[in-house]
């Protein structure tokens, strides 16, 4: 079922955390949707980066934090 509260910008958002990889550290080539909690935990109490990778990071982030896991689904 697909989700009708996504619009076609907040719907491309949400693939790119499932298409980008991460490029660079300890989890480098991982999905960001993949990427272990502690991870995302960790960059929240250090600051995200600027840029398009500290949003996907931190907007995975805000995904885990309110278990809204299930937007990715039918993305």
């Amino acid at each position: 079922m697909e989700n009708v509260y996504l619009d076609d910008y907040n719907r491309s958002i949400l693939k790119s955390l499932k298409t980008f990889q991460m490029p660079f550290g300890k989890y480098k080539g991982w999905f960001i949707y993949k990427l272990p909690e502690s991870y995302l935990v960790w960059f929240n109490q250090k600051g995200f980066a600027d840029g398009k990778l500290g949003a996907m990071l931190q907007t995975m982030y805000e995904i885990r934090l309110n278990g809204l896991e299930y937007l990715l689904k039918d993305v």
